[in-house]
Parts: structure tokens; sequence; C-alpha cells
């Protein structure tokens, strides 16, 4: 059923005030392709858990909520498992489900708010751990055809919070599953952020997968604001990855600035630490700002606009600019 001038608050995490002129969900792939089928003249919007994008307007055409559920173990042996997932999953439940029954290889990934299908598209990663490594294949619904394909690792093109559709792809094709490679024999990551040190401190020295789970949801909770209380998308913004030459610039006036090396040649450096360098962190504009625990964090605190977060944001870009030469990218969606 389609329903006009729906408005889309529960539907993105940041809790942003705007309308769909026309609305609806699907649970199946027939369902999808019959929606689509009677609406071909409707610009279309394709939602998961609605948490990596901002809605800066009300939405012409169809919006459609991705409700396809169900997860499938294809394969297990000794020391691995092959799970299959629809794309309307919750991911974090997944990753639940995944802990309960020994899964592991997705526990560094706990607490990301989505859903499966956007998981892939937006190439998730966090604490070391991105999707790709675990990655096998994912089904994809072509909109000009009408038909289901399928892509491996290679035909996705995963980068840094990116993928090919994100690219070249971007609004060609609505992801209904996703196929992980997991572990029943595990090795664990524990080496990025602040989980080994709270594995100390919660007195573990040999930690299983729902031990590392139960660190990052700690860290995460500590450092994030819940979109349920307050509205946000996690991230703003991607960490830039720039040449040794700039960044050994950039430490020659800045001792302090937080890096990881990628290769010989190239340094991410954290937007974050940029950020609040820049003396954004904590700032709040009336009912919005940038969160005080996480610079990378843009929120609403209630009754913000789209628009009043993006001119934000465009602040933010502007000003990192400005201070370091650096071109800061956005890692949400602005629709």
């Amino acid at each position: 059923m389609i329903q006009e001038n729906v408005d889309l608050t529960p539907y993105n995490t940041f809790g942003l005030s705007v309308k769909a002129e026309y609305f609806s969900t699907f649970s199946s792939v027939d369902e999808l392709r019959k929606l689509l089928r009677e609406n071909s003249d409707k610009k279309l919007l394709v939602l998961g858990g609605g948490s990596n994008m901002l809605l800066t307007s009300d939405v012409t055409g169809l919006v459609l909520k991705n409700n396809l559920t169900g997860i499938e173990v294809i394969e297990k042996d000794e020391k691995t498992v092959k799970v299959k997932v629809q794309g309307g999953e919750v991911w974090h439940d997944f990753v639940m489900y995944c802990i309960d029954r020994g899964f592991g290889g997705i526990e560094n990934l706990s607490l990301i708010p989505g859903s499966v299908g956007a998981a892939p598209m937006q190439n998730i990663g966090a604490y070391g751990v991105e999707i790709k490594d675990v990655f096998e294949e994912l089904e994809a619904y072509e909109i000009a055809s009408g038909e289901v394909k399928t892509f491996d690792k290679a035909a996705c093109a995963f980068g840094y919070r990116e993928s090919v559709f994100k690219r070249s792809l971007k609004g060609k094709y609505i992801i209904t599953s996703v196929t992980l490679n997991l572990t029943t024999e595990h090795k664990l990551n524990t080496s990025y952020g602040a989980i080994s040190s709270r594995l100390s401190e919660m007195g573990v020295t040999d930690p299983t997968i729902k031990d590392v789970s139960d660190a990052v949801i700690y860290i995460r909770q500590t450092k994030l604001p819940d979109p349920a209380e307050i509205g946000n998308s996690g991230s703003f913004f991607k960490n830039p990855v720039v040449s040794r030459e700039k960044f050994e610039a950039l430490q020659a006036k800045f001792p302090d600035i937080a890096n990881y090396p990628v290769d010989d040649a190239h340094v991410k450096i954290a937007a974050g630490w940029l950020i609040d360098n820049a003396g954004w962190k904590g700032k709040t504009l009336g009912n919005y700002g940038v969160h005080k625990n996480q610079a990378l964090v843009l929120v609403n605190y209630g009754g913000a606009s789209g628009q009043d977060i993006f001119q934000l944001s465009e602040d933010i870009l502007k000003s990192i600019k400005e201070m370091y030469g650096i071109e800061l990218e956005r890692e949400v969606n602005v629709i």
C-alpha cells in the first residue's frame, strides 16, 4: 500500500522532520518488483536504517523502506561459516545473532546503526575491521531490468567507506541480501583503538568474540550519542588520507596530530582530531551542533533542519581547508 505525505522522522536517525510525497515498504523481491513497475514514473529513494543520510528537504517521488528479513547458514565447517542475510535486517541485531551462535569476524562492527543492505554500500568499518574483510557476495535488484544480480567482492569495488554502489552504480540497484564468510575458529582483532585497554578494565585476559563485542559496545556508547536520544548519523566525515610529505609538514606545525600510517607513501589523519583542534568540538548553534564527546558527530538536539546541519558541515569543511589545507569528505549521503 502506498501512503502519501508521510513524515520521515522515524525513518532517519538525525530525527529530521521531512515529508515523503509517497511512501511504502517491501518485504519480498516480488513486492518490490510490483511497486516499481506500478510507479515507474516516480523518482525513487530507498531507505534502510536511515542512519547514513542527511535529508535536507521534503522528498519528491516514492520512498521505499527495505523490510526484507531472514538469516540463513549456507555452509559450515570446523573453522568457517557462510551466512546469508537479507538486506532489511538491522545490522547490530545480525551481529548479535552471529555472536550468540559463535560466528566471528564482525564483532568489531557491533552497534553500528543501519541495515544489512546498506553495510556493503558504505563498506562499513570500525576498530580495524571493514565489511569487505568478511564479504563473499551480495544480491541486488536492478531497477532498470527488474532482475536480481549477484556481485562478488571484486565487482563491488570496495574502498574506504564506499563501493561501486556509491559511485557508478548509485541509484541503479537495491541490495536485497548479503553473504559473509565468518569464523567458528576465531582470530580476534583487539589492537585498534581502546579495545585492549577496555578488555583489561573488564579483567579479560583470554577474550572471546562476545568480550570484544562488549568492549566495542561500551566504547561506542561512551563516545557516541544514542540516535534515540540525540539525532545523529554517527561519523559525519571521512578520515582524510594524505601524502607522507603533506603529513610531515602538518606534523611539524601540529606535533600531536592523530594519524595512522597507510603505506610508505600515505598517512591517514583522524578527522575528529582536525575538527576538535579547530575548535568545533562541543560547539552548539541553537538546537544543533557538534557533539561534546566526538567531533566527528554532528547532532540535532531537536527541531533542527537538514539545511541547518548541512550548512554546519559546510562551515567545518571550509574551516579545515583554511587551517590545514585538507579537503574533508562527508561520509553521509546528502539528499
